[in-house]
């Protein structure tokens, strides 16, 4: 094996005018912009949050005030609760096949994150093989209802490709015929939703809720708890960690089940509190909704861009995907950018586009997007001049 390293191209020297950038250079599609008013927020709480017990006061009423902002801003019916525990959305997938699904499941497969956790239900020996739907990357497949299967696992927001779909229930289902668990890692705080159509709505907090990784959060239905301790009382053996029994019966403590990362918990708080004190998730919504229009429109009347996703009624107003013309690489154009202060624009890694691919989340600016579009503008024309 060659120890050589490739070649890598280099990086024209183009400097983008200040006039043209955005005030703000982080678009990642997470870790995601983190506010700097939440930063300063816990920079002045750590002296008496940061380093103390998570099984005492001061770290539950944070957690307590996490889930009931969650309830709030979702506008949870009654009956619904909001849990929580360690590892983020992937682990999540993992106990979902332990403590939710009781048979078979079916899946909704559009790209890489959505296929997921078809991946772990069909590797989990003791459940029935999952039905999966797929649909070609850049668009989204529809859910039918089969009396085979207990769980309908549908995904909001697709953030390889930048696909969104509210999500709702198969036509003439109710939970007693199936649950629905809805993915929305990207797409919870910044996609509108009805949460009655959901029956665990799961997310993680480093993307719309502006924190750092480590937390995977629900909200869960009547249903979905009954399901829950049903699957617990049985004697299915799960592991402590991914039991959601003992996640639940720790949440409604305002605890988590092993430490977790006080920082993203407050700042996951914050940023909920925030979306709060300024209308909730219609606020958080329509600021993604003005990023989006401004991108998208951008995006349609340009030379050398285009919207990836075909059907408007589908982009995504969270992560925008855009294609450009094979005369640029869109990794080049994406280098220039870091170089001018401007971050994490590449496309998806396995998507395998010339593409570009933003974050739109509620804590970056609009103003913000504008301009980061004129600096692609600039590095574009300096490119092909």
């Amino acid at each position: 094996m060659s120890t050589t390293p490739p070649e890598i191209a280099p990086i024209p020297d183009i400097s983008i005018p200040a006039d043209l950038l955005p005030a703000d250079g982080r678009f990642c599609c997470g870790p995601s912009k983190v506010r700097s008013e939440a930063v300063a927020a816990l920079a002045a709480a750590a002296p008496t949050y940061l380093g103390t017990s998570h099984r005492q006061g001061g770290v539950r009423f944070v957690v307590g005030a996490l889930r009931n902002g969650l309830a709030e801003l979702f506008r949870l019916p009654d009956g619904y609760e909001v849990i929580l525990g360690n590892g983020g959305t992937t682990v999540f997938w993992d106990a979902l096949t332990f403590g939710l699904v009781d048979q078979r499941s079916q899946h909704l497969s559009f790209g890489e994150f959505s296929s997921k956790f078809a991946t772990a239900a069909a590797a989990a020996p003791h459940l029935g093989e999952p039905e999966v739907i797929s649909s070609p990357t850049g668009t989204h497949p529809e859910a039918r209802a089969n009396p085979d299967v207990d769980v309908y696992a549908l995904t909001h927001n697709e953030t390889s490709t930048g696909v969104m779909h509210e999500p709702r229930r198969p036509d003439r289902t109710t939970a007693a015929d199936g649950l629905v668990a809805v993915d929305a890692t990207s797409a919870a705080g910044g996609l509108r939703f009805d949460p009655a159509e959901t029956d665990v709505y799961y997310f993680a907090p480093q993307k719309c809720l502006g924190s750092d990784g480590g937390l995977w959060l629900a909200t869960v239905s009547p249903a979905a708890i009954e399901r829950i301790e049903r699957i617990d009382a049985s004697g299915r053996w799960i592991p402590a960690s991914l039991d959601l029994k003992t996640a639940l019966d720790n949440s409604r403590k305002d605890q988590t089940y092993n430490t977790p990362a006080l920082a993203t918990v407050f700042l996951a708080a914050e940023q909920v509190d925030w979306m709060n004190q300024n209308g909730g998730l219609e606020f958080a919504a329509g600021r993604c909704d003005r990023s989006a229009e401004i991108i998208y429109s951008w995006a349609d009347a340009g030379a050398l861009t285009a919207p990836y996703v075909a059907d408007p009624a589908e982009r995504s107003h969270v992560v925008a995907t855009i294609d450009l013309d094979d005369v640029v690489d869109a990794n080049q154009v994406a280098a220039i950018l870091r170089a001018n202060g401007i971050h994490d624009t590449e496309s998806y890694r396995k998507l395998g586009r010339n593409q570009l691919r933003v974050a739109l989340f509620p804590a970056i600016d609009p103003e913000d997007v504008a301009q980061l579009t004129r600096s692609i503008d600039h590095v574009l024309a300096a490119l092909t001049s």
